[in-house]
């Protein structure tokens, strides 16, 4: 039986850009786009109808901008599926973690190559976190060193000594299957363990569980640099 299509929102104030991004996606045969938007607040309302497995989210809009468009899906329980990945001009962007914190998935730069966004796309809808080794991880290195308020190290006294391994192996980026083999798991038993750590934590996505494996501490910034 063949899967649902991954049902995808593109929000962007550029025409050009939002229209080449839909037909890009489109031509996918697991990939449906089922709405555009050229602001965060229409881009809140046709998340809010529509209900995609993921949005991807301009963080420069009008009338609402994509960072508090991002915060709002994520704060409502109706869109807590839906899987947010902003779109940055720059990669070293201080509204790129913020969005992060506030519930992105990850984020891509613009000039992303094709393949890059269509394979980002099927990660995310997939649970996983769009956080490879590389300039992602060390833009949230940099921005969680100096966030504010960092929450309490204590907060990860409820996780056993493997999900704490199992933790900071999700703050290195890796998947779920690439945990299990750095562990001598398998992937089902790593997906596991990262699922009760999200429970134990109230985090909304692994997204969530690497921005709290800097800003608590357990691992460092600049850390396998």
């Amino acid at each position: 039986m063949t899967p649902p299509a991954i049902r995808v929102l593109v929000a962007d104030d550029q025409a050009l850009v939002r229209a080449g991004f839909a037909a890009l996606l489109d031509a996918q045969d697991d990939i449906e786009v089922v709405g555009q938007a050229q602001d965060g607040a229409e881009a809140l309302r046709l998340a809010t109808e529509l209900v995609p497995d993921v949005v991807l989210m301009d963080i420069r809009m009008p009338v609402l901008d994509g960072l508090e468009a991002t915060r709002r899906i994520a704060a409502r329980p109706a869109l807590s599926g839906v899987r947010v990945v902003v779109l940055t001009t720059f990669e070293l962007d201080e509204y790129v973690f913020e969005a992060i914190r506030a519930g992105a998935a990850g984020f891509l730069v613009k000039h992303t190559e094709p393949a890059d966004l269509v394979r980002a796309v099927r990660v995310v809808a997939d649970g996983e976190a769009l956080l490879s080794p590389g300039v992602t991880r060390r833009l949230l290195a940099e921005f969680a060193a100096r966030a504010k308020p960092a929450p309490d190290a204590a907060q990860l006294t409820e996780l056993t000594d493997r999900e704490r391994e199992v933790m900071t192996l999700v703050a290195e980026g890796l998947t779920n299957a690439e945990i299990g083999e750095r562990l001598f798991l398998s992937p089902a038993t790593a997906r596991t363990h990262v699922s009760r750590i999200l429970f134990k934590l109230g985090a909304r996505d692994r997204t969530q569980l690497v921005v709290l494996a800097y800003e608590s501490g357990l691992v460092r910034p600049g850390w396998r640099d």
